[in-house]
């Protein structure tokens, strides 16, 4: 469905029924499957063959959401993952180990943070975290010779940065290595990283993509385009002989369109076993029947919240890319003008002090961990998922102290102000 317009792979793209079955992605609750003789069953093993043997590694409800999301950013291959987290991690896992470096920028979701600077450098994988407000040379200069891959977000959680596509991705493959994008908070409705510079994109499909706080998952996408035999030296593990699959060299045997994806399944998956439930993938379908419609909202909602709290007395600061002004609000209107997401993050004059008084007297919108669902929901995160950070930390991130994180849901945008204007009146 490559020509067709992004509202109508929402609703279409991914499984087509053929005569007399299900209209609706079936849910294949099962995590074996049978075949015939052994050798069909070896071929599968061998890397031979494709279809399915056991859950852990691919199920056929997974794989056709996994399509719908491939084809929705503009990818060649894709694969779900059990969360964002796991997505993030097997993204960089796939292609970086012991002894490896990776530069990041530092306002990313504290959760992803904490996995690159603490669990990953257990595992050995030394992360540089450069601002994203940094110079072309201040980024060039975080490249070590064992540098393979550049991550950063499309829109920052909770900074609400904007990804500069093309510096980063200028930098990543001067120095031969591919620039790897989590676009979880923008959605491919409202940005395609491809389309500026990104080799690989992830998702927290638990977020808009989901969009009813139902199912955790996240989601790998390949754009098909970073060529891995030109930088073989890089990525032996892509480049040089598989001894676990006979010997197999991924980016020989599937290209550049499957190599990256096909390891990360074969490899990855195989041995973490961080896959979604069927029942989880079907959930996730409906959410992206209409991913399209509900993104237009949730930036409506966003827009509307932000250039009310701009103008409150009691609001020390407001941050939301929409926002002529916004420091971030040319790239925005650059990679995202369509719209940028529904969480405006913003600061209550008074400090942190003042910021949870503020949360405490909300009654529509609820305090959650949760972000980018339907129901408005609100956040303070240095008290919740940026704790693990220090106060330098927290700066660097974008995330001070009396960040105020809200994600407008569907709800009236009157009713979500009129919720606002009133806990604002507690504090």
């Amino acid at each position: 469905m490559s020509n067709m317009k992004i509202e109508t792979k929402c609703v279409q793209s991914g499984y087509t029924p053929g005569n007399g079955e299900p209209r609706q992605i079936p849910i294949i609750q099962s995590t074996t499957f049978k075949y015939a003789t052994s050798e069909a069953m070896g071929q599968l093993f061998d890397l031979e063959a494709s279809g399915y043997f056991y859950s852990r590694l691919q199920n056929p409800t997974c794989d056709y959401v996994a399509a719908k999301i491939c084809d929705l950013e503009g990818g060649t291959a894709a694969m779900l993952t059990s969360s964002g987290q796991a997505a993030n991690f097997f993204a960089v896992f796939n292609i970086a180990g012991n002894g490896d470096h990776v530069v990041s920028t530092s306002a990313i979701y504290g959760g992803t943070y904490n996995l690159f600077a603490v669990t990953m450098k257990r595992m050995g994988v030394e992360f540089t975290f450069v601002s994203p407000d940094c110079t072309e040379e201040e980024l060039n200069a975080a490249f070590r010779p064992n540098t393979k891959a550049v991550f950063g977000e499309t829109i920052a959680n909770p900074a609400l940065a904007i990804f500069d596509f093309e510096k980063f991705s200028r930098a990543a493959h001067a120095h031969g290595v591919p620039l790897i994008v989590d676009n979880t908070f923008a959605t491919p409705v409202n940005c395609r990283p491809f389309e500026h510079g990104a080799d690989i994109v992830t998702h927290s499909t638990t977020k808009y993509m989901d969009g009813h706080g139902a199912a955790v998952g996240g989601c790998i996408v390949d754009s098909g385009k970073f060529d891995w035999l030109s930088h073989a030296d890089k990525f032996p593990g892509l480049c040089t002989p598989d001894d676990s699959y006979h010997g197999i060299t991924y980016a020989e045997k599937f290209g550049l369109a499957g190599a990256y994806i096909t390891k990360a399944t074969a490899q990855l998956m195989r041995d973490f076993g961080c896959t979604p439930a069927p029942q989880s993938a079907f959930l996730l379908n409906l959410g992206l029947e209409s991913l399209h419609v509900r993104m237009a909202r949730h930036c409506e909602n966003g827009q509307a919240v932000a250039e009310y709290l701009q103008q409150h007395e009691k609001i020390a600061w407001v941050n939301y890319a929409g926002l002529p002004g916004n420091k971030y609000y040319d790239l925005a209107q650059k990679y995202l003008p369509k719209g940028t997401c529904g969480v405006v993050s913003f600061g209550v004059k008074g400090g942190r002090k003042a910021a949870e008084k503020f949360m405490a007297a909300l009654k529509l919108c609820a305090i959650e961990t949760h972000v980018a669902d339907a129901r408005t929901c609100c956040l303070h995160p240095a008290s919740a998922t940026h704790r693990q950070m220090n106060e330098e930390e927290l700066i660097a991130a974008g995330v001070p102290g009396d960040l105020v994180r809200l994600s407008c849901g569907l709800e009236s945008k009157d009713d979500l102000i009129a919720d606002l204007a009133q806990a604002l009146e507690q504090v």
